[in-house]
């Protein structure tokens, strides 16, 4: 499932409440917001795509929870944008360093969190 950039932002903002309405989610935006026709075009879509669903309605206002998990969209998404670089971090890591998006404070963070799951990993295959 393919997701938009205002798709995702919708999802997030889900994800944070549990369950909206659409007027909650549009007051999740930041200023300037999308219009409500366009969160609610927007999450139609969603809807029709499975990753959310309505669970009840208050007065006129239907109530939307996520059915798709946080984790498993990103997962997809980092698949997503790995494939741009051929399927492998490296280049990508690249870009970001290139961009200014990714420091040495990073990437020691990131030697860190790859010498936990290493021990984490040998830890289950004993």
């Amino acid at each position: 499932m393919k997701l938009g950039k205002l798709e995702l932002q919708i999802l997030e903002a889900l994800w944070a409440h549990g369950k909206a309405s659409i007027r909650e989610i549009q007051e999740a935006f930041p200023e300037p917001r999308p219009a409500y026709t366009t969160i609610q075009t927007t999450v139609y879509r969603l809807e029709g795509k499975k990753a959310v669903r309505r669970v009840r309605k208050i007065g006129n206002a239907h109530i939307f929870e996520p059915i798709v998990a946080r984790d498993v969209t990103r997962h997809r998404l980092l698949d997503e944008i790995l494939s741009f670089f051929g399927g492998r971090p490296q280049p990508m890591m690249a870009q970001l360093a290139e961009a200014g998006k990714l420091t040495l404070a990073d990437v020691r963070e990131l030697e860190k969190t790859m010498k936990k799951l290493t021990l984490e990993r040998k830890g289950e295959s004993k």
